[in-house]
């Protein structure tokens, strides 16, 4: 429903510095509005945003909750954790009905986040025993609170709004802990002319630096990197519907090792939708250039998970041109998410983790040398394979000649040459390749 010029906001005489905010308020709303979000007026505390909350989860998951078993439910969902309320939000959990049978739930569509509903709410009041907040404005996918929106009138640095939340998330029993506000994702600040966002964490995580800036922030910015900082340019791009609930899905990490939430910078989301894109419609290789410290290895990993999900792929090979490196992508990758690349101790087990139909074993870190050894006849592996009577590892992996394969070579500049990279190129006809390079120059590559 369209926001009525007479809506009775804000209430008991306010400043005109409150007045002047709720005007960017509700224009704000108005915008999410033409973006198709539906407007809830009537989520204006925590008993309605739970009701809200439970008649989509019943909906999603096709069941009718008794209040014994939702009251659990929410006991259950609720944590005062960040990061285990982020796993929870993306995962397929379970609950016990009070008959003993098991649910199995979702809290939002994961298959498709764009087939959400995607809902704002304004002016929401959180009151616990200690504290009694009021939120700007919300953002709700599936009736879970997800990002939120504090906004303050131009003149204002965005920098208070920052502040406001940190002291809201250090008030003794603040919503953030104890109400499905756990569950928020994003935090969005803005004074309309200058917009940032940020990601929410524990508190070791989320905090003012000696500049009191918080670490990470981020302005948006176009393919080109032109950044996109006026409050309504900012909807138009970020918080169209289907972008916004890829950002949450795709493009956010949850660190497993140190229990944070990452989202990753605009330039490394539009490096992963070139390559995925390149790879889907398969139209030839590709080269990615970073400067140092730019976050390469995550793009990468993020590139290496999402082509995972490609069914017409068959491997995809992270491929570095020494052991020590091998190394450190390994452990990089497996920060990122425990456990999704195994150690190739020697070629035997590249060799075997390449044949693998595991889907485990779809995503593979290894360097160029042991890749090149299994595919050379001539070398001393294969030629004792050959002495014993048995396949050479270059026969066995023949297998794998009609499959796709996407290999992304680490350091391009130092792998992109010599008889292994001839040898894998003559070996693989379906092969799509992707070269990244860091440069500690911010120069332009030559041409």
């Amino acid at each position: 429903m369209p926001i009525s010029s007479n809506s009775n906001y804000p209430p008991h005489k306010p400043s005109p510095s409150v007045l002047r905010e709720g005007g960017i308020e509700y224009g704000f709303i108005g915008k999410l509005q033409k973006l198709k979000y539906e407007y809830r007026q009537d989520i204006t505390d925590r008993a309605a945003l739970e009701k809200n909350f439970r008649e989509k989860f019943e909906s999603l998951n096709r069941c009718r909750l008794t209040d014994s078993e939702f009251a659990r439910l929410l006991d259950e969902i609720v944590s005062p954790d960040v990061f285990t309320a982020a796993k929870t939000l993306r995962e397929i959990n379970a609950f016990t009905r009070d008959d003993g049978t098991p649910l199995n739930y979702t809290l939002v569509n994961l298959k498709d986040w764009c087939k959400n509903t995607f809902e704002v709410v304004n002016q929401l009041r959180i009151n616990t025993d200690n504290s009694h907040h009021r939120y700007d404005v919300l953002i709700l996918i599936n009736g879970v609170p997800a990002v939120q929106i504090e906004l303050k009138t131009l003149g204002i640095s965005p920098r208070r709004a920052m502040e406001q939340i940190v002291d809201y998330k250090n008030d003794a029993g603040n919503g953030y802990t104890k109400t499905l506000l756990c569950f928020l994702q994003l935090f969005i600040v803005s004074n309309r002319d200058r917009t940032y966002y940020f990601a929410n964490n524990n508190t070791r995580h989320f905090a003012f630096n000696a500049e009191e800036r918080f670490l990470p922030i981020y302005e948006f910015a176009d393919e080109a990197n032109q950044k996109i900082t006026h409050l309504n340019d900012f909807a138009d791009r970020f918080l169209q519907k289907c972008a916004l609930g890829k950002t949450l899905s795709r493009y956010m990490v949850l660190i497993q090792s140190e229990q944070k939430l990452m989202i990753m910078r605009p330039y490394q989301v539009y490096a992963v939708q070139r390559i995925v894109q390149c790879i889907e419609d398969d139209v030839g290789n590709g080269y990615i250039w970073h400067t140092t410290g730019s976050g390469k290895t995550l793009t990468s990993f993020k590139a290496s998970t999402l082509l995972k999900l490609n069914d017409h792929i068959h491997k995809c090979l992270f491929v570095v041109d020494r052991k020590d490196l091998d190394r450190q992508t390994r452990e990089e990758f497996n920060k990122f998410q425990p456990g999704c690349v195994e150690e190739n101790t020697n070629t035997a087990a590249l060799v075997r983790r390449l044949l693998s139909e595991d889907y485990a074993d779809k995503v593979i870190v290894t360097t160029i040398q042991k890749l090149g050894l299994a595919l050379d006849e001539n070398s001393k592996r294969n030629q004792q394979r050959r002495k014993s009577g048995q396949a050479t590892y270059k026969k066995q992996l023949e297998a794998l000649k009609d499959k796709r394969i996407v290999l992304i070579f680490d350091e391009c500049h130092r792998s992109q040459f010599g008889e292994n990279h001839k040898a894998i190129k003559a070996f693989f006809p379906r092969l799509s390749s992707l070269g990244s390079r860091a440069r500690r120059s911010l120069k332009p590559m030559p041409p």
